[in-house]
This record gives C-alpha cells, structure tokens and sequence, in this order.
C-alpha cells in the first residue's frame, strides 16, 4: 500500500552546504529527488540491521 503524503514524517537534518550542493547535484543528474535516496538509504540501513518496517504503535505520544 503506497503511503499518502499524510502518512509520511519529517526528518530534519543538518548537513555542510558543500555536501548538501554536491548531494543535490547527483541526484539531479540521475533524475532523482534528494528525499527519494534518503528514503531508500534508510530502508537499507533498516534492513541491514534486521529492523522491520511494520506499523508504528503510538502510545504516549511516542513511537514503538
């Protein structure tokens, strides 16, 4: 089931403007959106470490 724009969180990060211009560049040229890589580098990294990527319960105003 694809996701809806209100499903999705935001992730705020800070990064050199030097890497950030570079970063942005790249992705351009490979007809890509920065957010659409950040995306799938976290689902690597999730999977690398065996975390699965099921429905979030919220409890508390917290994630589990």
């Amino acid at each position: 089931m694809a996701e809806t724009m209100e499903e999705k969180a935001r992730l705020t990060i800070l990064i050199d403007p030097q890497k950030k211009k570079a970063f942005e560049e790249l992705c351009a040229s490979q007809d890509v959106t920065s957010s659409q890589v950040v995306r799938m580098l976290i689902r690597q990294y999730l999977e690398k470490h065996g975390v699965r990527q099921g429905p979030v319960e919220v409890r508390k105003g917290r994630a589990r």
